[in-house]
Formats: structure tokens, sequence, C-alpha cells
């Protein structure tokens, strides 16, 4: 089975959920996760997929294993 291209927006509303949850701003995630702010917007509008390593640094930033992150997304 091929790896899918199409965004995944329940993992965007996860990640935004998380971020708010925690009271961080988009800037500061994205720092902490070394992309852009615009890159997290996308990622957060279900606009695109992030790869690993910037899930990695997301969940990083977020303080949240990417296990945790994986099951907000099946929850979203």
């Amino acid at each position: 089975m091929a790896p899918s291209d199409k965004p995944q927006p329940a993992l965007g509303k996860a990640i935004r959920q998380l971020r708010e949850k925690k009271g961080l701003t988009q800037e500061a995630v994205a720092h902490d996760a070394g992309i852009t702010t615009a890159t997290l917007g996308v990622i957060e509008r279900g606009l695109s997929n992030p790869t690993w390593a910037t899930l990695e640094g997301i969940a990083s930033a977020l303080g949240v294993s990417m296990v945790a992150l994986a099951k907000a997304a099946e929850e979203a």
C-alpha cells in the first residue's frame, strides 16, 4: 500500500488543540520545533502533512510523545 499524500486534517486539529490547551503560541511551538510559523499554520489547518522529523519536533515542542500526538489525532 502506498503512503497517502492526502493531508490529514485530524492531525492538524490535534496539534492546534494541544498547543492551545498548553497556552502556547504558534510562534513558540514553531521556533521550538525548528519550523516556520507559516509551516505550522499550514499543518494545523490540515493542508499539509508534516514529515516524521517535523512531527517529532512539534511533539517535542508540545511536550508530548509522538504516540500521544497520534492518539489525540485519532480522537479529533
